[in-house]
């Protein structure tokens, strides 16, 4: 009866609700003009989780990580006079730009010279201008090869290559006033390259992140466009007309709007995940006007009365696709179960902009289509095509006559992917989405090679007491951890306290190379004290690597992006081996980090794949019981769905598709998509089954070739529509791309042949008295 009424109150009230719903879209539409794309990486752990909390702790007392983006050459000229001259000129322009806080090169660094009468040191550069000759380059190469704490930073231990460091300023990282800065970087490095025929490369999370935003801004638009243009193709071939093609693409534009205000709306930002949002809405949504003209075209040619049709097709229809959205809301919902910041966003937008999007489809395309033409028979005749009627009898005699082979295949089938999820790999890289072939990949292999990588690691030693780190043996024993890290070929060497140290010991010695070390116990508070009376230029080196209390002290290296399986057994070697030199009852020391907080969310998010897995099937099961009751029937809608999973799972392992953070949301989502197939079967099949005498073979037979139609062409716009993802930039937009699309064609075959052959297996056992559940059909 709800239903009813709601079709009823639509309909006489058409010009009202239409001029509420356009007002409605309009604000939602203003709304979505303010969406911006996300300047920060995507939150994936949850903001509970205890590595969370202590690494923006970390960020508290030491400030960003990962705020330098880097420039690297590798020649043979590094100094020679006009390219090192060059080279200087990039890092002081650089200087210059509001926004950059340090500029650290071969040819911009600095020297501790000790100042006897002050007893202090006195910060220098080395280089101070253009140099005027060859003479004067080969005496700063000559210096700079004699200050270790360079040596592996800002030159290769080969001496063939160099970079430059570009720290920006913490209150601009996350944001869009970055952007410019790197333009301007990428600029000047360009005209270097073309000036002296060096390839300039470039890296850093700052440039990965921004490279990434442009991609999303990009993919939107084209993905937008691509899935408008696939649905639109598809319901002219299902309607043969104008009028049925046009405005359900308008309508689900609509949802779009909807969708990105939805978006803004919650505060959140355009990620590589929410950026697929729209053409997803899109793809899902269009399958709701199908099914509501393809019923209401089915009603006219019964009464011949428009109105009438359509409130039929609105009563009808409503319910129907309701719990089919519902169960494709729940498969993106639950990833809000994860507790992931990342993936909460993308679940609740998505679930929120599908719902949207069928309410408006529901309201919407009764009202339109009431101001149009009546349909003409020839609208309603893709169903009676001569091809579509062979696809449909094969298919109905193949589940009443091969039944066992069915099920035959279904468990080979199901056997083989067995194997195929015993060889799935487990591994998500920082740089993971990026095309292989991208020059920001490249470029990142570039300094993985010669500098071991330049994502950050950051280590934190807490000693658990006031002035603990100024002390001798701490000190020993930091300089112990940091032998032991640098040991791996997956880290670069340091960037610490120690190295300060060790610098400030070769100052006071005045520069002798054979003095890079740390002082003894006699000179400690000699350096110390000479450091304390430098002021900021010397002091705030040391406290960029200690807390106010000098109670923690961190640790800076870069690191190769190895894959988050690698790096779970280095961490897990490297564990028990920082205990050995630090005490755990003593000290605290966390390996840290951007690149560290990605492994590990990856971790976390692999762990509650099955949690939402779990939590999607439950929650689909209840709506099953709700519509069906009956443990039989749940089971036989279930199993349908979960086969098409288990064969993807089966595909990834046998081809390499590695489970990570754009992979494992195919199975939620699939599950909650495919779900509506069987819907569409079973709701019909009960209804035949309650209100018809009729046998169930021919019940059977019936809703194969009634629903079947529906469900093969949804299953199309499924198809081609998540299809159109396999042409990202996005390594991982391809794969959920390609898999979907595969899942939910080979969910459509399921539904279409193991679902009924299941009720076939059940004839006998039917008791149609006991039917209970709603009174929906197709």
């Amino acid at each position: 009866m709800f239903w009813k009424h709601t079709a009823s109150f639509i309909l006489k009230n058409r010009l009202i609700v239409l001029i509420c719903v356009l007002a409605l879209s309009a604000f939602m539409g203003f709304e979505a003009s303010k969406v911006k794309i996300t300047f920060n990486g995507g939150k994936v752990l949850p903001v509970t989780d205890s590595a969370y909390i202590r690494y923006n702790q970390f960020k508290q007392t030491f400030g960003q990580d990962a705020s330098s983006m880097v420039l690297g050459i590798k020649s043979d000229k590094i100094f020679d006079k006009d390219v090192f001259n060059d080279w200087y000129l990039i890092g002081t322009q650089l200087k210059q730009i509001k926004g950059v806080k340090a500029v650290v090169s071969a040819a911009n660094v600095y020297n501790l010279q000790k100042d006897t009468l002050q007893h202090r040191f006195i910060v220098k550069p080395l280089v101070t201008g253009v140099l005027p000759s060859t003479q004067a380059v080969d005496s700063v190469k000559q210096q700079l090869l004699n200050l270790p704490f360079y040596k592996g930073l800002v030159l290769s231990n080969d001496g063939k290559s160099t970079l430059m460091a570009i720290t920006f300023d913490d209150k601009i990282i996350n944001t869009s006033f970055r952007v410019p800065i790197i333009n301007k970087m990428l600029q000047l490095g360009q005209a270097f390259e073309q000036k002296h025929g060096i390839k300039v490369h470039y890296s850093g999370l700052p440039l990965i992140r921004t490279v990434v935003g442009d991609l999303v801004a990009h993919e939107f638009s084209m993905f937008l466009g691509l899935s408008i243009l696939i649905t639109a193709i598809i319901l002219l071939i299902f309607f043969r007309s104008f009028f049925p093609v046009i405005f359900p693409v308008l309508i689900v534009v609509l949802g779009v709007l909807w969708s990105l205000g939805i978006l803004f709306m919650m505060h959140y930002e355009m990620t590589i995940l929410t950026g697929i949002i729209p053409p997803l809405v899109v793809v899902i949504g269009i399958p709701n006007t199908i099914f509501i003209l393809n019923k209401y075209y089915h009603e006219f040619e019964i009464s011949g009365n428009k109105m009438e049709a359509l409130a039929i097709a609105l009563e009808k229809a409503g319910i129907t696709t309701f719990i089919a959205n519902i169960t494709t809301a729940i498969g993106f919902g639950v990833l809000c179960f994860t507790n992931s910041e990342l993936l909460t966003q993308f679940g609740l937008v998505a679930s929120l902009g599908i719902l949207s999007t069928f309410a408006l489809s529901l309201i919407l395309v009764p009202i339109v289509f009431s101001y149009l033409p009546a349909p003409k028979a020839k609208k309603a005749g893709i169903k009676d095509s001569k091809w579509m009627k062979a696809l449909l009898i094969k298919l109905d005699t193949l589940v009443h006559q091969k039944r066992k082979a069915i099920y035959i295949t279904t468990l080979v089938l199901v056997a083989i992917s067995a194997v195929g999820i015993y060889r799935i790999n487990i591994n998500g890289y920082v740089v993971d989405d990026l095309p292989q072939h991208n020059n920001t990949l490249e470029d990142l292999k570039f300094f993985e090679s010669n500098f071991n990588g330049v994502l950050p690691l950051e280590v934190s030693i807490d000693t658990k007491r006031k002035n603990g780190v100024v002390n001798q043996t701490v000190i020993r024993k930091v300089e112990k951890l940091e032998k032991l890290i640098s040991s791996y070929p997956q880290f670069s060497r340091s960037i610490s306290l120690i190295q300060v140290l060790k610098f400030s010991t070769q100052a006071f010695y005045g520069g002798n190379p054979e003095y890079y070390r740390l002082p003894d116990g006699l000179e400690q508070n000699f350096i110390l004290n000479y450091a304390a009376n430098s002021g900021k230029s010397s002091s705030g080196a040391l406290n960029t690597y200690l807390d106010k209390d000098h109670r923690t002290t961190r640790v800076t290296f870069e690191m190769i992006d190895a894959g988050s399986k690698k790096m779970n057994v280095v961490l897990a070697e490297l564990q028990p081996r920082i205990d050995s030199i630090f005490n755990p009852k003593k000290f605290h020391v966390e390996l840290t980090g951007s690149s560290i907080i990605f492994i590990k969310g990856t971790n976390y998010l692999l762990k509650n794949l099955y949690e939402s897995l779990a939590w999607a099937i439950l929650l689909i099961a209840g709506v099953m019981w709700i519509l069906f009751r009956g443990v039989k029937m749940i089971a036989i809608s279930l199993v349908p769905n979960l086969v098409p999973l288990i064969i993807t799972a089966g595909i990834m392992g046998f081809f390499g598709i590695p489970l990570k953070p754009s992979t494992i949301l195919i199975f939620s989502i699939a599950m909650g998509i495919s779900s509506d197939q069987t819907i569409y079967f079973i709701t019909r099949y009960r209804h035949e089954l309650r209100y018809t005498r009729k046998s169930i073979s021919r019940i059977v037979s019936d809703t194969i070739r009634e629903t079947g139609v529906s469900m093969i062409f949804i299953a199309t716009v499924l198809f081609f529509g998540f299809g159109i993802f396999a042409v990202s930039k996005f390594g991982g937009t391809v794969a959920l791309g390609i898999l979907l699309s595969i899942t939910l064609l080979v969910a459509m075959i399921s539904n279409l042949t193991l679902l009924p052959a299941f009720l076939l297996s059940l004839d006998g056992g039917v008791d149609r008295k006991k039917i209970k559940g709603p009174d929906i059909e197709e």
